[in-house]
C-alpha cells in the first residue's frame, strides 16, 4: 500500500453519535483531470506516495482511505448569514471525507467542497465552478504564505460538468476540491443543538472539542471545562481575524457556519486582498451594506462568538462567557500586533510601542493611498530594509510627517529569527499578490484557451514568497 509511516487515520468525529452528521454518497463525474496536488501536505499525512490513479480513486472517486470513514459524513449545523438565523442549511455540496493525525497528534480532517447533494442541498445541484476552485487553491497558498492560519487546499479535479451559475458566465466548468482542515467544528455545529434544545450534545460537543483541539483547555476541571473551551475559541477567532487585517484579507461572508472553533480560515468565497487600505473595502457584491468590509471584520468574528455564548448558556454560567468576551478587544489587539510584526518580519518591543507601531502604520496607509501588500514587502525586515524600499515603486509616499511616525515607531528592530530579508524574492521590486484583475486574469487564459500557465507561474511566486517568509 502506498502509505508511510506518517499516514495515521482516525473516525473521531464519528465518535459523537447521532444528531451530527448523515452518512452520504459521492457524485459520479463524467471525467476527472487532476489539477492541483498538493505534495508537500501529502507528504507530512503519509499519502505522498500516491500515483495518480490512487490520488484520483481517493480524491475523485471518493474510495475510502484505509481506517477512517467507510463512506462520507455531511456535517450538521446551523446558522447566521449576514446576522439572518437559517435552520435549513449543513453540508449542502461537501461532506468529511477522512481523519487523519499528523506529526503533533493534531486531528486534520480531509473534507470537501463540490462533492454532490446532500440532504442538506435544498435546491442546489452540489456541484463546484472549476474557477472556484481554482480561487481556493489560490487564496489558502497565499495566506499560508503569509502567515496566516487557514486550512489547505489538497486536491483539486476538474469533473467534466458544464454548470449553471447567476455569478459567471455559463455555462460554466465544474470541479471538486479536496481540502485538509484543522476541524470543522462550526460555531453553527453548536447553534443546531442549541435550536434542537439539546444540552446534553452542547456538553458532548464541548467535550469533543476540547480533547480533540484544545489539549490546554483539557486540564480545566469538569465544571469548568465550558468556559475554558469558549475562552480558548475567542483566542483562536482573535488570532484569525487579526491575521486576515495583517495579510490585506477580506474574506467576504463572516457567516456562523463559516467560523470554526480553532480560528482556522476556511470556506472561500467571494473574498478579496485589498489594492490598498480601505476599512470600507467588501469583498462579496452582495454585501450591499458591507456588513463584512475589512474594517468590520474583526467586530463581526466578535458578535460570531456572542452567537457562540448563546449556545453554552445551557451548560456554563454567564460570567465567564461574558468576561471572555469582554477580553476579545485586548486579546486581537495583541493579536494584531503579533501579526504584523510577523508580517514585517521585525520583533515586538511591547505592548505600548507595538500599539503604536500598528496604529502609526495603519494611520500611514490611510492617508497614502500606498498599495497594501507593496508597502509590507518593502519594509520586510524594518527600517534595516530602507534602501530596498526606497528604490522601489512607492519611493515617493515614503515622506511627509504620517510616514516619519510610522518609520520612527518601527526603529531600528531585529528581524525575527525565521524572518529571511536577504531572501532574493526582496530583491526584487515588487511582492507577489493576488488581487481581484489577476486572478481574472488567469482565469481568462484557462476559460479561452485551457492555458493554465498563468496559474503555475502564480503557484510557484506564492511559493517563493512563503519560502522567503519562513513557511515550512
Amino acid at each position: 500500500m502506498p502509505f508511510s509511516d506518517d499516514y495515521r487515520p482516525s473516525t473521531a468525529h464519528a465518535d459523537l453519535g447521532d444528531g451530527f452528521f448523515d452518512p452520504v454518497s459521492a457524485a459520479e463525474f463524467p471525467m476527472s483531470r487532476l489539477r492541483w496536488r498538493n505534495q508537500r501536505w501529502a507528504a507530512r499525512v503519509g499519502l505522498a506516495a500516491f500515483d495518480d490513479q490512487e490520488w484520483r480513486a481517493h480524491f475523485a472517486a471518493f474510495q475510502p482511505l484505509p481506517g477512517s470513514f467507510p463512506q462520507p459524513l455531511a456535517l450538521r449545523y446551523h446558522g447566521h448569514q449576514f446576522r439572518h438565523y437559517n435552520p435549513d442549511i449543513g453540508d449542502g455540496r461537501g461532506f468529511l471525507f477522512a481523519q487523519l493525525l499528523d506529526s503533533q497528534d493534531r486531528l486534520l480532517d480531509l473534507g470537501t467542497k463540490g462533492s454532490g447533494q446532500t440532504p442538506y442541498s435544498r435546491f442546489g445541484d452540489g456541484r463546484l465552478t472549476l474557477k472556484g476552485g481554482l480561487r481556493e487553491v489560490l487564496a489558502t497558498e497565499l495566506l499560508e504564505a503569509f502567515g496566516v492560519y487557514t486550512s489547505k487546499s489538497f486536491s483539486l479535479f476538474e469533473t467534466g460538468e458544464a454548470l449553471t451559475r447567476g455569478d459567471e458566465p455559463s455555462p460554466t466548468r465544474s470541479s471538486v476540491l479536496v481540502r485538509l482542515s484543522h476541524s470543522h467544528v462550526r460555531i453553527g455545529t453548536f447553534q443546531r443543538q442549541r435550536f434542537e434544545e439539546n444540552p446534553d450534545r452542547i456538553a458532548a460537543l464541548v467535550d469533543h472539542s476540547i480533547r480533540r483541539y484544545m489539549p490546554d483547555a483539557d486540564r480545566a476541571a469538569p465544571s469548568e471545562r465550558a468556559a475554558a473551551f469558549f475562552a480558548q475559541t475567542c483566542r483562536n477567532i482573535a488570532r484569525m481575524g487579526a491575521q486576515w487585517m495583517a495579510a490585506g484579507f477580506v474574506h467576504g461572508v463572516l457567516n456562523t457556519d463559516n467560523t470554526v472553533i480553532t480560528g482556522e480560515s476556511f470556506d472561500y468565497g467571494p473574498y478579496r486582498f485589498l489594492p490598498q487600505y480601505d476599512p470600507r473595502f467588501t469583498a462579496a457584491y452582495f454585501d450591499h451594506g458591507g456588513l463584512y468590509a475589512y474594517g468590520r471584520q474583526p467586530a463581526s468574528l466578535l458578535w460570531n462568538l456572542q452567537r457562540l455564548a448563546e449556545c453554552l448558556l445551557p451548560i456554563c454560567p454567564v460570567e465567564p462567557l461574558q468576561e471572555s468576551l469582554e477580553r476579545y478587544d485586548d486579546v486581537f489587539a495583541d493579536a494584531l500586533q503579533e501579526a504584523l510584526t510577523r508580517r514585517l518580519g521585525v520583533i515586538r518591543l511591547g505592548e505600548e510601542i507595538d500599539t503604536l507601531l500598528a496604529k502609526a502604520l495603519f494611520t500611514f496607509l490611510n492617508a497614502s493611498g500606498a498599495a497594501f501588500e507593496q508597502t509590507m514587502f518593502d519594509w520586510h525586515g524594518g527600517r534595516a530594509g530602507r534602501a530596498r524600499a526606497m528604490a522601489g515603486p512607492q519611493a515617493g509616499l515614503y515622506q511627509g510627517e504620517v510616514f516619519s511616525a510610522f518609520e520612527a515607531t518601527l526603529g531600528d528592530r531585529p528581524a525575527r529569527p525565521a524572518a529571511r530579508p536577504d531572501h532574493p524574492y526582496f530583491n526584487r521590486e515588487k511582492p507577489c499578490s493576488l488581487l481581484y484583475d489577476e486572478i481574472e486574469a488567469i482565469w481568462a487564459k484557462i476559460a479561452a484557451d485551457d492555458d493554465w500557465t498563468g496559474f503555475s507561474e502564480k503557484m510557484e511566486d506564492i511559493s517563493m514568497a512563503r519560502e522567503a517568509y519562513g513557511i515550512d
